[in-house]
This record gives structure tokens, C-alpha cells and sequence, in this order.
């Protein structure tokens, strides 16, 4: 057994003893009750040599290269509660890419060191209500001035996930030279957290949140990279980050199906088993094509990736395909359950709720398709 399928077999093992049991005390809604459930499945999670699968093993990590991590994230991933327990959930593992690449030494001191730990979380401010950013970064409206040796943040932020609970948050603000990204703590008096945004997707580590910044002082050591290179930081962010998120929820949609193919291979209907159906048969089969499918592009973009490859093209068409891809086979598999597929009976009604926005966080399906489009008709 190499290293990929033995680490995938022990994180299974893992999600399935020790994380489902836990999911129904991680209630929805409840960032609580989801910390709560964190801190009795990392300590778990270390013991087995399972934790930070994506970091350096000079920070405490496993050094898995992205081939290596593309199992472990979907066995992970099998439960919401997973990719947290074994700290390689969003924001914060996209946060500690960011400052793993872009951060002082006194940066990762103070903030990368005790989030990899899982001491603290952490959240990513980009998105604004209209008419600031959203699909379009370009539409950028929180501002950073300098005055003196520090910086001033004005900004409304929302849909911030992550934000409950955290302790520093990473914002992206306009500056004279161009977008910024700078480190703020989340108890700065600047910064406040209006409210906590009940989304469809009920389990996010720390919810998603609003945020204000008003008058938010800053010292100039809060610049995280470059001063105006915050849209190639953001960038250099969010490929890997859609990747994790194909192979994460992965896992999730397979765990739905296999839900369903053992009710269907035991309800019965007008005398016979509903797996003994023709149009359930194919549902199943659709089903795995879709994973198989969605599976082999997230490899060949892991690879890429591996090899220092540009993945600008093939990230996006991941992207687009697999999130639709894992739609359709949580759709299907509430479908092929009735009534037990609309209830929290099963959490098949809960992948689907968590499913349906990886159609639109990290980019929608439809600005993808355009941008990609352009791409293939000019070069």
C-alpha cells in the first residue's frame, strides 16, 4: 500500500469513527457547537499523524505534494466536520498558503504558527455588497489610505465565511498603488462584526459573516505581500483553494451516494427492489461517471500544480465541472431516497444545501465560462 492509499485509508477510518459520530452535535448554524466539536477530534487527528496534510513538515505538516493530498482531502471530506478536524478546511487553509508564500517571518510568528496549530481560525474579507466586489474584484470599495507610518481601512464587507470566532481576518482594500491585502485582528476596534449571515450551507467553520471597517488604524507591518499586489496574491490564492474544494466535497457527494444505493438496494416498491429499476440503474451510473469524471480532472489539475505548472485554465474548468458535476449526484441522490432525501433523517438533505453554492463561491459557474471562453477564442 503506497503513502496516497494508506493515508486515505486511515483518514476514512478517522472520519468514520470518530467525526460522524460528532456531526450532530456540530448543529446548524452553531459556530459554537462546530469549535466545540474541533477541539475533541484535533487532538484525535494529531495522535493518528493525520493533521495539516498540506503544509511543510517544517511547519508541523505532513508535506503531502497536491497528488498526494487529492484522497486524503476526499476521505476527509466525507464528513463536513472532516477537513476542520484534520485543519485543512477553508479560509484557513488557503490563509496559511497566503502566509506560508506572502508573510514576514514576525507575520508568521504571530499568526500562521498558531493557526496551523488550530489555536486560533481565521477568515478572508474580499466580497462587498453591491455595488462593490463580488464576481468582479475589479469593483473593489473598501479603501486603505496611508497616514504616517500606518494605513487606514474604510470598508463594508459580507458573506465573509469564517468570520464568526475568528481571531484575525485577511481583507483585500484599495490603496493608491493598487489592491492591498493586510492582516487585521478581528478585535481591533476598527473592525466590527455586524451579524452572522444564516447561508444555505449551514455548516461552515465559523459561519459567514458582515464586517464593517470604520477608521481601522493599521500599522504598516499589516500589509501582507506587496503594497498594490493584492489581486496577484488573491489569485495565486484561490487556484489551489478551488481545487480543495473539489476534492473536500468530493467526498461528501460519494458519501450521499452510497447512501442511497443501500436504501435502494433495500426498500422495495410494488414488488420489487427499487435498485432492480432501470431508471434508478442509470441514476447510479450517472452518478458514478460524474465522480469518476470530476476525480480525474482534479488529479491531472494536481498534477499540474505538482509539477509548478500554470493551472489558470485548468483550475477554472474544474471548477465549473466538478461543482456541477457533485450537484448532480446529491441531486440524484436525494431523488432516489424520496422522502427520506428531503429530511435530516439522512444527511443527504444536508449535502445538497452544502453543494449547491460551490456553483458560486469561488467564482460562478457562468463568469467562468465567459472568462474561459474569451480565453479559448483569443489565443
Amino acid at each position: 500500500m503506497n503513502l496516497r492509499t494508506d493515508l486515505a485509508a486511515r483518514v476514512r477510518d478517522f472520519v468514520e469513527r470518530h467525526c460522524i459520530p460528532l456531526e450532530s452535535n456540530a448543529h446548524v448554524h452553531d459556530p459554537r457547537a462546530m469549535d466545540a466539536a474541533l477541539s475533541q477530534l484535533r487532538p484525535v487527528a494529531r495522535e493518528l499523524g493525520l493533521y495539516l496534510p498540506q503544509m511543510p513538515v517544517e511547519e508541523g505538516g505532513l508535506g503531502l505534494s497536491w497528488v498526494e493530498r487529492a484522497a486524503v482531502f476526499e476521505e476527509a471530506g466525507r464528513s463536513y466536520l472532516g477537513p476542520a478536524a484534520l485543519n485543512c478546511a477553508a479560509p484557513d487553509q488557503p490563509n496559511m498558503i497566503s502566509l506560508l508564500r506572502q508573510g514576514t517571518p514576525a507575520q508568521r510568528q504571530r499568526y500562521l504558527r498558531p493557526l496551523a496549530e488550530g489555536r486560533i481560525r481565521s477568515c478572508f474579507a474580499m466580497t462587498e455588497p453591491a455595488p462593490g466586489a463580488g464576481s468582479d474584484p475589479s469593483m473593489l470599495r473598501t479603501t486603505a489610505r496611508r497616514e504616517g507610518d500606518g494605513w487606514v481601512i474604510d470598508g463594508h464587507k459580507w458573506f465573509i465565511t469564517g468570520a464568526v470566532g475568528a481571531a484575525f481576518c485577511i481583507v483585500l482594500a484599495q490603496t493608491e498603488e493598487g489592491p492591498t491585502q493586510f492582516i487585521v485582528d478581528m478585535e481591533h476596534p476598527g473592525l466590527s462584526l455586524v451579524r452572522a449571515i444564516k447561508a444555505i450551507d449551514p455548516f461552515a467553520v465559523g459561519g459567514h459573516g458582515e464586517l464593517r471597517f470604520t477608521a481601522c488604524r493599521v500599522g504598516a507591518d499589516a500589509v501582507l505581500g506587496e503594497v498594490g499586489s493584492g489581486f496577484v496574491a488573491a489569485q495565486q490564492r484561490l487556484e489551489p483553494a478551488r481545487l480543495s474544494h473539489c476534492l473536500r466535497l468530493m467526498g461528501r457527494a460519494r458519501r450521499a451516494l452510497e447512501i442511497a444505493q443501500a436504501y435502494v438496494g433495500e426498500r422495495t416498491s410494488f414488488g420489487e427492489r427499487l435498485a432492480d429499476l432501470q431508471q434508478i440503474q442509470a441514476m447510479v451510473a450517472d452518478c458514478h461517471i460524474d465522480l469518476h469524471a470530476s476525480r480525474l480532472m482534479s488529479l491531472d489539475c494536481a498534477r499540474r500544480m505538482d509539477e509548478g505548472l500554470s493551472v489558470k485554465t485548468e483550475s477554472a474548468m474544474t471548477k465549473v465541472f466538478v461543482s456541477e458535476a457533485l450537484n448532480r449526484v446529491a441531486d440524484r441522490a436525494a431523488q432516489m431516497c424520496g422522502a427520506l432525501g428531503m429530511s435530516e433523517d439522512a444527511p443527504i438533505a444536508l449535502i445538497v444545501r452544502e453543494l449547491r453554492p460551490f456553483r458560486i463561491y469561488d467564482g460562478a459557474s457562468e463568469l467562468h465560462r465567459a472568462t474561459l471562453g474569451r480565453r479559448f477564442l483569443t489565443h
